[in-house]
């Protein structure tokens, strides 16, 4: 097992009727006045917020909310919502919804705490995020793992650009998870969810470091296995309590670094999939396995053991030379994707075949103009995004 510092300071309320806890739980966490996120109105709706806010006024906490917090999260939404929360003296953010309302939540905490900078400052790396206030998370959507990360995403809209932040001030105080609360959610937000998870650990597992890190690869073998068999129980009958509650679960664990100890994270159809979201607005999940399997084409020949011990270890596939497991591993995965009707190329995402001169700024772009190298799997140029680009846009 390779060196590795882990920390995940979250408190995880699990289970049904989670989100009663919440008042009990902030109020424990010295919370006075929280400032409470949401995205659409469906939380509205079912009763949910309404719900949530009556227990803290009841519990003596002070609360304002605010909506409207869109898929790929604007930075002008931020924006707003510091300022109100800033009017309001916040002292506590707490997000209700998926991950795009609790990246928008950590990011009103960084402003907030911050009332002289501007809060993309710190996604741009022009300033550096020492202080921020402490949120919550009520989770509605099984897919970020945003719950318990470090890292959140915003999309400035005026340049189109999304980008992402690590720092341990990203990490939630407390996360409130009831499967109950996803039993609801559209299908298509169902499976670009499952879909997330799934690739928050591929991107870890496909790594540069060559020394055995056997449990992190077991434990990493163990969730895509699970999301994958809960995943077909899930899209049949989304009330399928046990499967959703598992899935939730591997959401958690997918992105809150277990699956990297001893390694590092790669995240190369994160940068190549954030370019698709930043400029063509589609959904994040979707971004990612519509190049997964262009990526993985074009970069398995760098380690092919490794291919094809996910080939065996997921898929079970046991015949054929080492290369042709690798192969028919990279195969397997793309037809799950379309299985559980997610794209794997530019057309099924929606956008259409791009032009060269679309290729090549979307790979500028990720590239910062063709000056910096991303992921480490296999280092990552303008060129090699443009190729992998290539692959995928038919």
């Amino acid at each position: 097992m390779q060196a590795f510092n882990f920390k995940v300071p979250t408190e995880i309320v699990f289970g049904r009727n989670a989100e009663d806890k919440a008042a009990e739980k902030l109020a424990a966490y010295n919370a006075h006045r929280v400032f409470i996120v949401y995205g659409g109105g469906s939380v509205v709706k079912s009763g949910l917020l309404p719900k949530i806010e009556e227990s803290l006024q009841k519990a003596g906490l002070f609360t304002q909310a605010k909506g409207g917090v869109q898929p790929n999260p604007r930075l002008s939404w931020v924006r707003e919502a510091v300022q109100e929360a800033i009017a309001f003296k916040a002292d506590f953010i707490l997000a209700i919804g998926g991950g795009s309302v609790i990246d928008s939540a950590k990011a009103t905490a960084h402003g907030t705490a911050n009332p002289d900078i501007d809060v993309w400052s710190f996604w741009n790396g022009t300033a550096k995020l020492e202080r921020s206030l402490p949120v919550g998370a009520v989770l509605t959507l099984s897919a970020a793992g945003s719950e318990t990360s470090d890292s959140a995403v915003i999309t400035n809209e005026e340049t189109g650009k999304k980008a992402g932040l690590n720092t341990p001030f990203n990490r939630p105080t407390v996360a409130f998870m009831n499967p109950e609360l996803t039993f609801t959610v559209p299908k298509k937000q169902l499976v670009c969810g499952i879909a997330d998870i799934l690739m928050h650990t591929l991107e870890r597992y496909f790594t540069s470091v060559k020394e055995e890190n056997a449990l992190t690869d077991r434990i990493a073998e163990a969730l895509m296995t699970t999301v994958i068999d809960s995943s077909r129980r899930a899209i049949q009958d989304q009330t399928d309590y046990d499967a959703m509650s598992e899935i939730m679960y591997a959401g958690t664990i997918s992105h809150c670094g277990l699956t990297e100890l001893g390694r590092c994270k790669d995240f190369a159809c994160h940068k190549l999939g954030h370019e698709l979201s930043g400029r063509f607005d589609v959904t994040h999940g979707a971004s990612l396995t519509a190049v997964w399997g262009s990526w993985a084409k074009y970069v398995y020949q760098d380690d092919i053991p490794r291919f094809a011990q996910f080939a065996n270890k997921i898929w079970g596939i046991i015949e054929g030379t080492e290369e042709e497991r690798a192969q028919a591993g990279i195969d397997k995965t793309i037809a799950y994707f379309k299985e559980i009707h997610m794209p794997t190329n530019f057309t099924e995402l929606g956008i259409g075949v791009q032009s060269e001169d679309v290729l090549a700024e979307l790979a500028d772009s990720c590239t910062a103009g063709g000056t910096k190298v991303v992921a480490n799997f296999h280092p990552i140029d303008k060129a090699t995004a443009i190729e992998i680009y290539k692959l995928a846009n038919h």
